[in-house]
Protein backbone atom coordinates (compact mmCIF):
# COMPACT_ATOMS: atom_id res chain seq x y z
CA UNK A 1 0.00 0.00 0.00
CA UNK A 2 1.78 3.13 -1.22
CA UNK A 3 1.08 6.59 0.21
CA UNK A 4 -1.68 7.51 -2.37
CA UNK A 5 -4.16 4.66 -1.80
CA UNK A 6 -4.55 5.34 2.02
CA UNK A 7 -8.14 6.83 3.21
CA UNK A 8 -7.70 10.25 5.06
CA UNK A 9 -11.39 11.11 5.74
CA UNK A 10 -14.21 9.60 5.25
CA UNK A 11 -17.88 10.36 6.23
CA UNK A 12 -19.20 6.70 6.23
CA UNK A 13 -18.69 3.92 4.09
CA UNK A 14 -18.00 4.99 0.21
CA UNK A 15 -19.44 8.12 1.62
CA UNK A 16 -23.15 7.08 0.66
CA UNK A 17 -26.00 8.07 3.13
CA UNK A 18 -27.89 5.76 5.00
CA UNK A 19 -32.00 5.69 5.62
CA UNK A 20 -32.83 6.20 8.76
CA UNK A 21 -35.06 3.35 9.12
CA UNK A 22 -33.33 -0.05 7.48
CA UNK A 23 -29.68 1.76 7.64
CA UNK A 24 -28.60 0.84 4.93
CA UNK A 25 -27.53 2.24 1.61
CA UNK A 26 -29.60 2.24 -0.66
CA UNK A 27 -32.58 1.95 1.14
CA UNK A 28 -34.01 -1.71 1.65
CA UNK A 29 -37.17 -0.44 3.42
CA UNK A 30 -39.80 -3.07 2.77
CA UNK A 31 -42.37 -0.57 1.52
CA UNK A 32 -39.89 -0.29 -1.84
CA UNK A 33 -39.65 3.67 -1.35
CA UNK A 34 -36.64 5.53 0.52
CA UNK A 35 -38.21 6.95 3.72
CA UNK A 36 -41.55 6.03 3.11
CA UNK A 37 -43.90 7.13 5.42
CA UNK A 38 -45.03 4.61 8.25
CA UNK A 39 -47.75 5.68 9.95
CA UNK A 40 -47.05 4.10 13.12
CA UNK A 41 -43.75 6.54 13.30
CA UNK A 42 -45.04 9.48 12.43
CA UNK A 43 -45.50 11.37 15.86
CA UNK A 44 -45.66 14.58 14.59
CA UNK A 45 -47.37 16.53 11.59
CA UNK A 46 -45.34 17.81 8.79
CA UNK A 47 -45.47 21.46 8.96
CA UNK A 48 -46.00 23.75 5.65
CA UNK A 49 -45.28 26.94 6.29
CA UNK A 50 -44.93 30.33 3.86
CA UNK A 51 -42.18 33.23 4.90
CA UNK A 52 -41.76 36.15 3.13
CA UNK A 53 -38.85 37.24 1.83
CA UNK A 54 -37.33 40.45 1.19
CA UNK A 55 -38.50 41.99 -2.02
CA UNK A 56 -39.33 38.24 -4.01
CA UNK A 57 -42.72 36.21 -3.56
CA UNK A 58 -41.44 34.05 -0.63
CA UNK A 59 -40.98 30.69 0.43
CA UNK A 60 -43.10 27.51 0.91
CA UNK A 61 -41.27 25.94 4.27
CA UNK A 62 -42.47 21.99 4.40
CA UNK A 63 -40.66 20.97 8.12
CA UNK A 64 -40.24 17.65 9.98
CA UNK A 65 -40.35 15.43 7.09
CA UNK A 66 -39.67 11.87 8.19
CA UNK A 67 -37.78 10.86 4.67
CA UNK A 68 -34.63 9.96 3.73
CA UNK A 69 -32.65 12.89 2.37
CA UNK A 70 -32.87 11.42 -1.45
CA UNK A 71 -36.45 11.14 -0.78
CA UNK A 72 -36.60 14.70 -0.26
CA UNK A 73 -34.75 15.89 -3.19
CA UNK A 74 -37.04 13.50 -4.92
CA UNK A 75 -39.98 14.61 -3.95
CA UNK A 76 -38.66 18.52 -4.08
CA UNK A 77 -37.75 17.84 -7.97
CA UNK A 78 -41.56 16.61 -8.55
CA UNK A 79 -43.04 19.72 -6.32
CA UNK A 80 -40.90 21.97 -8.81
CA UNK A 81 -41.67 20.26 -12.24
CA UNK A 82 -45.30 20.32 -11.52
CA UNK A 83 -45.27 24.20 -10.10
CA UNK A 84 -43.04 25.15 -12.61
CA UNK A 85 -40.50 27.43 -9.74
CA UNK A 86 -37.39 26.55 -7.93
CA UNK A 87 -36.62 25.45 -4.48
CA UNK A 88 -34.04 23.59 -3.11
CA UNK A 89 -33.59 21.62 0.04
CA UNK A 90 -31.48 23.12 3.20
CA UNK A 91 -31.09 21.12 6.78
CA UNK A 92 -33.66 19.08 5.70
CA UNK A 93 -36.10 21.35 5.09
CA UNK A 94 -37.76 21.57 1.69
CA UNK A 95 -37.46 25.17 0.61
CA UNK A 96 -39.85 25.77 -2.31
CA UNK A 97 -40.40 29.78 -4.50
CA UNK A 98 -43.92 31.25 -3.90
CA UNK A 99 -46.82 30.36 -1.89
CA UNK A 100 -48.00 26.89 -2.75
CA UNK A 101 -49.05 25.76 0.61
CA UNK A 102 -52.71 24.26 -0.56
CA UNK A 103 -50.94 22.00 -3.34
CA UNK A 104 -48.13 20.88 -1.09
CA UNK A 105 -50.71 20.16 1.63
CA UNK A 106 -53.24 18.39 -0.93
CA UNK A 107 -49.96 15.90 -2.31
CA UNK A 108 -48.48 15.25 0.96
CA UNK A 109 -51.54 14.23 2.57
CA UNK A 110 -52.30 12.08 -0.42
CA UNK A 111 -49.38 10.52 0.20
CA UNK A 112 -50.57 9.23 3.75
CA UNK A 113 -49.13 12.17 5.55
CA UNK A 114 -50.33 14.10 8.34
CA UNK A 115 -50.19 18.15 7.82
CA UNK A 116 -50.37 21.13 9.58
CA UNK A 117 -50.38 24.26 8.29
CA UNK A 118 -49.12 27.07 9.86
CA UNK A 119 -50.73 30.59 8.76
CA UNK A 120 -48.78 33.73 8.57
Amino acid sequence: MNAEDRLVYSTGPDGALTCPDCRKSPCECPEGLAGAPKKRTQTEPVRVSFRRTGKGSGLTLVEKLPMHPAGKEELLKKFKKRLGVGGTVKLGVLEIQGDHRDLVKTELEAAGYKIRVIQS
